[in-house]
């Protein structure tokens, strides 16, 4: 298994920073790119030195964080790279990442926020849904990322007709895009079976979460869970999430803890070729400490 850390540290010196739609609006237009631009050079950098801790921790992914160039695509203070005065520094960085990522065999995607969704009944939050894409897209082109992973999103009341907008809608996709995108079953309203036919449908890789799984069951076990999910992934290297209740597996069971219980690992996952992203608080002292205790198990 090649496990993966979810976008940030907690014991490394590497930070992202960001701004508000507030603060750049509040700015001359020059003055408000100079402050954006120094942002995503920083973030750039950081990321470079995140890739590099990766691969010193021995964690073989990264799950880069969503606003890496923050409020881009916002429609009044959005902006595009080129307006950037650093970005040529700042494409330069990106490459870097992207080359030592390659060199290194560690694996990038994204995992945009919830608010991208596909299966609305509504026009505007579809357009706004694929243009968070496009922009994740761009970041994904920059640094090599294979995977741009999404939920289900809501049901409205009629699950077969909010799958249909979501494949509808996928159809229509850049092939930057698409290319990339993957679904994931929730802990509220998608299980693995009920995305199973749309993604065996439209070739859309199915990311399995396990801990989502053990919240919303539909009645697959997980060994065949599992196997369906990484069916749908075609020849690639399946992606799977990971995470145990922050409260034990009790009524409240949704929440992530600070670490992962040894017993939550699904005993059919290992020795496989999967790629598993750690949902942990404690990102990568997480990650490390799974590692070590499946090295002592096995």
């Amino acid at each position: 298994m090649r496990f993966g850390l979810c976008c940030l540290f907690v014991a490394e010196k590497i930070s992202f920073r960001t701004t508000t739609a507030k603060v750049l609006s509040g700015l001359e237009r020059g003055e408000a790119l100079a402050k954006v631009s120094g942002i995503c050079l920083h973030n750039a950098d950081n990321l470079l030195l995140a890739v590099q801790a990766a691969h010193r921790l021995g964690i073989g992914a990264l799950r880069i964080t969503s606003p890496l160039f923050p409020r881009m695509t916002h429609p009044e203070v959005g902006y595009a790279l080129d307006d950037l005065p650093q970005a040529e520094a700042i494409a330069s960085r990106m490459d870097a990442v992207k080359t030592f990522a390659q060199a290194q065999g560690i694996r990038l995607s994204f995992h945009p926020d919830q608010f991208v969704v596909l299966s609305s009944p509504h026009e505007h939050v579809v357009e706004n849904s694929v243009r968070e894409l496009n922009y994740h897209a761009l970041l994904a082109d920059m640094v090599g990322a294979d995977v741009i992973n999404i939920h289900g999103g809501g049901v409205y009341g009629d699950k077969a007709s909010a799958l249909a907008r979501f494949a509808e809608t996928f159809r229509r996709l850049p092939e930057n895009v698409a290319a990339r995108l993957s679904v994931e079953n929730d802990d509220v309203s998608y299980t693995v079976a009920d995305l199973l036919p749309m993604c065996t449908d439209l070739g859309l890789p199915l990311v399995y979460d396990v801990h989502h799984h053990r919240c919303n069951p539909d009645g697959l076990d997980e060994c065949e869970a599992t196997d369906l999910a990484a069916a749908t992934w075609r020849g690639r290297e399946p992606y799977c999430h990971i995470s145990s209740p922050r409260e034990g597996w009790s009524a409240n069971s949704k929440p992530h803890a600070d670490y992962i219980d040894l017993t939550d690992v699904p005993q059919c996952w290992h020795g496989r070729a999967m790629t598993v992203d750690v949902e942990a608080k404690a990102k990568e002292l997480a990650v490390v400490r799974l590692m070590q205790n499946l090295n002592v198990q096995e």
